[in-house]
Formats: structure tokens, C-alpha cells, sequence
């Protein structure tokens, strides 16, 4: 992806918030996320449009949702490329279920790469239609005994060497970190647990 020099160098707008995680909010499970940083009492900014994106957003939430369908809509909201120099200038990224599949370089079972930022090949939809939706505990790095939530989740097939697998469920990863880039299969905004987003708020 060419990313364009004028979401890298663009001044701030005039807007009097700062330190501001947007969410992208074109199709999914946004309003959850929202409800998460609600309760952490951190700002936040749905992103719908390129129009509201700018310099006070440190932060990019990626949700669970129809990746193929987000996809699109990121292109045709102009908001591809603002989130895509924000991830190039190694700024914090949190993607969940769909939002992996955005971040990674490459995808399994699909020709399409959208931001292709982690250093990892996906499988959409790899637990099919029943079998995707299941709960177990596990952890995130240092944060134990955490909830997880799938819903159709991607499957990892492999990682590069500069990612970590941060939370594995029967051996296999399920939640991955590289820098500021996190990425789960799972739904931390479908559960009462804060830590991944707290994690998040921190870097």
C-alpha cells in the first residue's frame, strides 16, 4: 500500500481534544469498544469517514465485524489511508477478530490484504459457522486468567520472528503482539475484563 505523505505530515485541525483512540466505525462491533474506553474514561472518536480523522487520534481500534465488507468500506471511506500511515509510523493499533484479519500481511484462504501490517498469515472464518463461537480463559502476555470470546474467529497459521504469541487456546495462537500493534481472535470488548484495553491505552 503507497501511502500518501499528506496523512504523515497533516497539521492538527483545530480541534481541542487530544490523546484519542478512534474507533473505525463502517460496519461491526464498534459501539463495544466504545462502551470499554466509556469505562476507562479514555476519549474516543468513531471513525466513519475520512473527514473525521486527525492529528489528536493516537490510537486505532479495528473491530470484529465482516472483514471483506470493512475492507471495502475502508477504501471507499477514504479512511484507508490515514489508519494505513498511522500503523507506518509505528503509532498503537488494537485489532479484534476482523481487525486481525485487516492487519495481516496474508491471508490464507483470501487474495485480498488490506493494511498488511502483522507479520502473519490468517485464516478467515477457519472455525466455520458453529464451531467459531466458543469461550475459554487464557492470558495476554502478563495478564492472566482472562475471559475469551470467539465468534467465528481467524486462525493463525504462522507468524514472522518479530511477532510474540501472547495467548494461546489448546496450543494455538490466538493472540498476537508486534510493538504497538495487539491482535486477538477473540472479543476483549464483549467481556466485563478491561486489562487488554488498558494494555492498549498504555503503549
Amino acid at each position: 500500500m503507497v501511502l500518501k505523505a499528506e496523512y504523515i505530515t497533516k497539521e492538527l485541525s483545530g480541534r481541542q481534544d487530544a490523546d484519542v483512540t478512534g474507533i473505525l466505525a463502517v460496519q461491526g462491533a464498534f459501539a463495544e469498544h466504545a462502551a470499554m474506553l466509556d469505562r476507562l474514561r479514555a476519549p474516543w472518536r468513531l471513525l466513519r469517514s475520512s473527514e473525521d480523522w486527525d492529528d489528536s487520534i493516537t490510537r486505532v481500534i479495528l473491530p470484529g465485524g465482516e472483514s471483506t465488507t470493512q475492507g471495502r468500506l475502508l477504501r471507499s471511506s477514504g479512511l484507508s489511508d490515514p489508519i494505513a500511515a498511522h500503523i507506518a509510523l509505528g503509532r498503537p493499533v488494537l485489532g479484534t477478530c476482523a481487525g486481525m484479519i485487516l492487519l495481516a500481511e496474508r491471508l490464507e484462504n483470501d487474495d485480498s490484504v488490506y493494511f498488511g501490517a502483522l507479520h502473519a498469515t490468517v485464516r478467515r472464518n477457519a472455525y466455520g459457522r458453529q464451531l467459531g463461537s466458543f469461550s475459554a480463559t487464557g492470558s495476554f502476555g502478563d495478564i492472566t486468567d482472562m475471559p475469551l470470546v470467539f465468534i467465528r474467529g481467524p486462525y493463525v497459521v504462522d507468524v514472522g520472528p518479530d511477532v510474540t504469541v501472547e495467548t494461546r487456546v489448546d496450543g494455538h495462537p490466538v493472540g498476537l503482539r508486534q510493538g504497538s500493534i495487539l491482535a486477538t481472535a477473540f472479543h476483549p470488548e464483549l467481556t466485563s475484563d478491561t486489562r487488554i484495553h488498558e494494555l492498549f491505552l498504555s503503549l
